[in-house]
């Protein structure tokens, strides 16, 4: 499993809640040929909800779910596959729904 993760050490410290989502668009070629293309949206406690919402708006993921990776507790997918984690920073798209 490759695995890219934008967060810096401090980041998976205030950021530790990840919406996972399957990629069905990007699964079995590019990074992760062969295997599963898995993204993840790192975000603080108070902003899963919100952003979880966001996640399963999206037409390109399938099965959403929410795990926690905090440098210390880490999620790792098993497989071949690539996995993107990515930050939810102020000025998200996900922070910015009224819900």
């Amino acid at each position: 499993m490759q695995i890219q993760d934008d967060r810096t050490p401090e980041q998976k410290k205030t950021h530790p809640v990840l919406i996972v989502g399957t990629d069905k668009l990007l699964s079995g070629w590019g990074k992760a040929k062969g295997g599963t293309s898995y993204a993840a949206w790192a975000c603080r406690i108070e902003d899963d909800a919100k952003v979880y919402r966001w996640v399963r708006s999206r037409s390109d993921m399938e099965r959403v779910r929410e795990a926690f990776d905090d440098g210390k507790t880490r999620y790792r997918p098993k497989g071949n596959g690539h996995l993107h984690i990515y930050l939810v920073g102020e000025g998200h798209p996900a922070l910015k729904t009224s819900k």
